[in-house]
């Protein structure tokens, strides 16, 4: 795509933001990213109801204009580390540690038996419907649905009356189980495709996963080594530059330059773990958490705090904007057809209850060493457990095999479903299962 189509592409989403924002803030009153995902679908599924009726072609035109988009490079590399990085900016670090245990369980062993529960599942749910997937490919899927995404989670959870504890739970496992998904996610895509090597890790890394060349079967050293780079690196670096970034705030007190060392900050990380073949989004975290903490306590003025914080919460606002605006449109390239309409609506219990257990077996497990879990936290961190983007880009990005279109259907009707039906009630939920606070 030249630099001018990008241009106007890039002109045209703000455009339709800012339009159905204002329809969302002046009719609707919806958390802005809920509002925007309904308004977009309405649009969307107008289009192809008036093709229907009077043959236009305007669908046909809205997806090729869609198709010129790589979802998957967008939020991936355009938009996710900045995303996180405002996210994790805001997230108060002495809370997260408080609960860093049942937040890294979920983020690991609840990624594995939500990937493990939700696969074998599928594998049994979509022959009873007439499709064929090997169970390899349901295993995928089921990595790419299990992770929390951070984005939709962050973008919601704010605006809702949320406890501070429950809220530093459901906040932190969705900064850090994204990427334990995405390590789980490449290892079975390695496995499905003969390639467990260096060939997944650079493709996730550069567009769409695919085989680059096959080596052999099944390594389980490949895997470790997979995880050690993502994971280990991923974190070492945002530390790393995020230390570096903090001494050099701390010699000067110019809000500009800070903010603009902030921006080169979430760069610089994601272009040496794009080099180093590390995970990004878990570095941009750690960076985000240490400036957000530790920076603005000892290394800013207020003022600079202050112009910190707008700064980041404008660039949040603008980018989920356009991304839940691209999730409402990506239903018109999405192919649908009357069975996979059932499947979805199947499907849908299944990875609620992989969730279930996700939050569940980490949580039982805290009690019987003593931890302490409050009342109605199961049900909250279940219902909390937001899908988005990241799974609609990961499905996209799956080389072409048999049952791809049923994936892509399956993780775009969960990931709909979840941001406007859990999205709307988890406030509910919250009501019913959590004791209000004692008022002083």
């Amino acid at each position: 795509m030249d630099a001018t189509a990008l241009l106007n592409i890039s002109a045209i989403l703000l455009a339709f933001a800012a339009f159905f924002g204002w329809i969302n803030t002046r009719f609707l009153n919806l958390p802005m990213t809920i509002g925007l995902v309904l308004i977009s679908l309405a649009a969307s599924m107008g289009v192809v109801a008036l093709d229907a009726v009077f043959g236009l072609g305007y669908a046909q035109v809205a997806r090729e204009a869609l198709n010129t988009i790589d979802f998957h490079d967008s939020l991936m590399i355009g938009m996710l580390h900045l995303l996180l990085f405002a996210g994790a900016l805001h997230t108060d670090l002495d809370n997260l540690l408080r609960y860093k245990f049942h937040i890294l369980l979920m983020a690991t062993l609840g990624v594995v038996i939500s990937t493990a529960i939700i696969g074998f599942i599928t594998y049994y749910l979509v022959a009873a419907f007439g499709f064929e997937i090997p169970l390899i490919w349901c295993m995928v899927f089921g990595s790419l649905i299990s992770p929390t995404d951070p984005v939709a989670v962050l973008s919601i959870i704010r605006t809702l009356d949320v406890p501070k504890n429950l809220q530093t739970k459901i906040a932190g496992e969705s900064l850090f189980n994204d990427g334990i998904g995405v390590v789980v996610f490449l290892a079975l895509v390695g496995i499905a495709t003969g390639d467990t090597g260096h060939g997944v890790v650079e493709a996730s890394h550069g567009g769409a996963v695919a085989a680059h060349s096959a080596v052999g079967s099944f390594n389980p050293g490949a895997i470790v080594e997979l995880l050690f780079q993502e994971v280990v690196i991923g974190v070492l670096i945002g530390l790393v530059l995020g230390y570096v970034t903090f001494l050099a705030m701390r010699t000067i007190d110019d809000y500009v330059v800070e903010v603009i060392m902030s921006l080169a900050l979430v760069m610089g990380i994601y272009a040496l773990c794009s080099y180093l073949h590390a995970s990004g989004p878990l570095g941009v975290v750690v960076a985000g958490l240490f400036i957000g903490n530790h920076g603005t306590r000892f290394a800013m003025s207020r003022v600079t705090q202050e112009h910190l914080e707008k700064f980041w919460e404008l660039i949040d606002e603008i980018l989920n904007a356009v991304l839940f605006l691209l999730i409402g449109f990506e239903i018109l390239v999405i192919p649908f057809s009357e069975n996979l309409i059932f499947l979805i609506l199947a499907i849908i219990p299944i990875v609620l209850l992989g969730r279930t257990l996700a939050v569940s077996v980490p949580t039982a497990f805290i009690r019987s060493r003593g931890g302490y879990v409050e009342k109605g936290a199961v049900p909250v961190l279940i219902w909390g457990g937001l899908r988005g983007g990241i799974s609609v880009a990961l499905a996209l990005s799956l080389p072409d095999f048999d049952g791809k279109p049923a994936v892509l259907a399956m993780t775009y009707g969960v990931v709909i479903f979840s941001i406007v039906v859990q999205g709307l009630t988890v406030q509910r939920v919250i009501a019913k299962f959590v004791e209000p606070a004692p008022s002083k």
